[in-house]
């Protein structure tokens, strides 16, 4: 087995088990209970896991950045943008604050996530920043208005800033290994997560 075929095939097992992590189709199924804050924070370390369009949006923004920058220093600017105003985001909701169409947006940066992933897209750093971060807030939102008002939300909310960050850094080695080996890899990648995106739009 020659250097590239063991990468594609270590690539699809980390693929794969990160898919055979998830059990919902969104990764906010419901209004999260109270417990003590030991329970909080595991419950939002694994909550961004049970849900494959978090999942798929934060290794998207990852591999995006990875094919779009020279460098791991450069990339990782991006991902630390979302976790920013995913935290943002995640606070609004916890006080109260509510936006419409948050499902549609969430549903919509897998989409066009997507498709920036397949076409490898650059941008300036400026709209690429914005674009993320609309993207953060709303998943924020999403996780925020579920939480109880209490101090569990605090740990619970580090718990799942934390599993975001890690998948952005997973989404960073997938895209540095697909631009350094297999780009094809990423055109059916992109195409597949903005697929799951438009299946979610159209209500399938």
């Amino acid at each position: 087995m020659t250097n590239n075929s063991k990468k594609i095939r270590s690539l699809a097992i980390i693929t794969s088990t990160l898919f055979l992590l998830t059990t919902n189709a969104y990764a906010h199924p419901g209004h999260i209970g109270d417990h003590d804050m030991w329970h909080m924070l595991m419950h939002g370390l694994e909550h961004p896991l049970t849900g494959i369009d978090h999942l798929l949006a934060m290794l998207a923004v990852g591999i995006w950045s990875a094919l779009t920058h020279k460098t791991a220093r450069e990339a990782i600017a991006l991902p630390f943008a979302f976790v920013a105003l995913l935290l943002v985001g995640a606070v609004l909701g916890l006080v109260g604050v509510h936006l419409p169409a948050v499902e549609p947006m969430i549903v919509a940066s897998l989409l066009v996530l997507g498709l920036l992933v397949a076409g490898q897209v650059t941008m300036k750093s400026v709209f690429s920043y914005a674009l993320v971060g609309l993207f953060a807030l709303f998943h924020g939102l999403a996780h925020g208005m579920e939480l109880p008002q209490s101090n569990g939300a605090v740990a619970f909310i580090i718990g799942f800033v934390v599993t975001t960050l890690a998948l952005h850094l997973s989404g960073l080695f997938i895209g540095f290994k697909i631009k350094a080996h297999s780009k094809w890899i990423s055109r059916l990648l992109g195409v597949g997560i903005a697929g799951y995106g438009a299946l979610l739009l159209a209500g399938v």
